[in-house]
Order: structure tokens, then sequence, then C-alpha cells
């Protein structure tokens, strides 16, 4: 009772198949340049909080230095 229905892409063309391949070049090309310029800024700002948090860290050890002398 079941019908076997198979949907069967149509055949690229070389052309097609060119194109449809610059295309995911591209896509990729622009994915990793983004996943890059994400990772760049994740690091920057772990930097930045680790240099704030080195900063309070000295700032505290002086001051209870200090107070106890």
């Amino acid at each position: 009772m079941t019908e076997d229905i198979s949907f069967r892409r149509k055949p690229l063309t070389p052309e097609q198949r060119q194109a449809r391949d610059a295309s995911r070049r591209i896509e990729a090309e622009k994915a990793m340049r983004d996943h890059e310029a994400a990772q760049k800024a994740l690091y920057a700002n772990r930097e930045r909080l680790r240099a704030e948090r080195l900063a309070r860290e000295q700032a505290a050890g002086k001051e209870t230095a200090s107070s106890k002398g």
C-alpha cells in the first residue's frame, strides 16, 4: 500500500557545481574570519579582565601590608 516516492535531485551542470562550490568557499572564508574576530575579542577581553584582577589583588595586598605595619 505504501508508495515508494523518492525525490531525486536534478543533476547539476558543471557550471552550477562550480558556482555552488565558489559560494560555499566564500561562506566558509567569511565564517572563519568571523570566528577569528570573535576569538581575538575574547582573548583581548580576557587579558583586560586579568590585568584588572591582578591590579586589584596587588592593591589589596598593599593595603593589608600597610595596615599590619
